[in-house]
């Protein structure tokens, strides 16, 4: 970068050393995140529609959040129980991928808070089968504002000459997957700083990753819950009265949780399996690497197509597959559910839930994904 001022700056910056956040242990993960837990952000769902219709950004403020229910309880336990060796098998070949392509010396950057369990299951593969200790670290990306900058500075300046990885739980249309490009851009635009805007996911449905465990849209548990299988984290907010120029962004720690956690349970109930499926995830990754599968943005065409032919006017109220089409069923206001196909054994709980609420189920031909989840309409969503 011409003068040569900016490319040294970011060097020198001073930035706060992260305090101990979550309740995974400390070699699991660090979380490069402000503690905001005594601050109250959480707004009922009407005030932060209300909120969100009059502009304000979807970061600035905080969903109530709750101990899940015994119906979340129990699709979750369920689910990890059928597909925890499918999981395993999915964060071996993408962990065999990031070692093929990027070497030892690579730094985990986990995207918080649904990218933070398998960072940490991808680092415990790495350690356990190939004796290969990655340091982690879970930062904040934040749709419409980008990603954390001091965070990442912050591991550039503890791990100089390392790569990173960034890594995710899953994609859907793909919007935080070119929120990292953007930024990765930035960086270099602003810093001289060249970063590998790679994606690595345990499933990539949309086809929008470079990396992934696999393509097919199934149920990855920690989907069924938010905090309590991710650390006891809140989601992550960027509001400039609480966030300084040399601060991470925030984020909560509901440490008021501890006894109901399922943060290292989960974790604990898929290391078991990695020693099983190495073989066949080393050479899922061979193939990959040999005949990389094209990255075709098909799911997020897909949804464009929806959009257009159901009229919705808001692209992020259609929730692409598995995994956002439960939290919709669970969570959210449903007004229609689109399958693939009704024989897919993939979505066996989400007909059970679409019925039990009496949301209408439609068969999509041809979806990418096993199914979408449509929210009523309400201007101004944007989880």
């Amino acid at each position: 970068m011409e003068g040569g001022g900016s490319m040294e700056d970011w060097r020198i910056r001073p930035i706060q050393e992260p305090v101990q956040l979550g309740s995974y242990p400390a070699s699991d993960v660090t979380f490069l995140l402000k503690d905001l837990s005594a601050i109250p952000l959480e707004q009922s769902t009407d005030d932060r529609e209300r909120a969100i219709q009059s502009g304000t950004h979807y970061s600035e403020m905080l969903p109530v959040e709750q101990q899940p229910a015994a119906d979340y309880l129990a699709l979750y336990h369920e689910t990890l129980r059928l597909s925890a060796k499918k999981v395993a098998l999915a964060v071996g070949t993408t962990a065999e991928m990031i070692r093929s392509n990027k070497g030892a010396n690579t730094v985990l950057v986990s995207l918080a808070r649904a990218g933070t369990p398998a960072g940490i299951l991808i680092r415990r593969y790495l350690l356990e089968i190939h004796q290969t200790d990655m340091p982690h670290y879970s930062i904040s990306i934040i749709r419409g504002k980008g990603i954390d900058e001091n965070a990442l500075m912050y591991i550039l300046q503890k791990h100089p000459g390392a790569k990173l990885q960034f890594v995710d739980g899953w994609t859907g249309k793909g919007a935080i997957r070119k929120v990292l490009s953007e930024a990765c851009s930035k960086m270099d635009r602003d810093y001289g700083i060249k970063l590998d805007d790679d994606l690595a996911v345990l499933a990539d449905p949309g086809q929008c990753a470079e990396m992934f465990g696999t393509r097919e849209d199934f149920l990855i548990p920690s989907a069924c819950l938010n905090a309590p299988v991710s650390g006891l984290m809140s989601r992550t907010v960027m509001r400039e009265d609480l966030i300084g120029p040399h601060d991470f962004h925030g984020s909560k720690f509901y440490k008021e949780w501890l006894e109901q956690d399922l943060s290292n349970h989960f974790i604990s109930a898929i290391v078991p399996f990695f020693s099983e499926i190495a073989r066949e995830a080393e050479q899922i990754a061979v193939d990959f690497t040999e005949q990389p599968p094209s990255m075709s943005w098909k799911g997020l065409r897909d949804i464009q197509a929806i959009q257009n032919e159901y009229a919705v006017a808001d692209i992020n109220l259609i929730k692409p597959g598995v995994g956002e089409t439960t939290r919709v069923l669970l969570r959210r206001v449903p007004w229609r559910i689109l399958v693939d196909r009704l024989d897919n054994p993939n979505i066996r709980h989400i007909l059970h839930l679409a019925e039990a609420r009496e949301v209408p189920v439609e068969v999509y031909p041809g979806l990418t994904y096993s199914c979408c989840g449509i929210i009523k309409s309400v201007k101004g969503d944007a989880e």
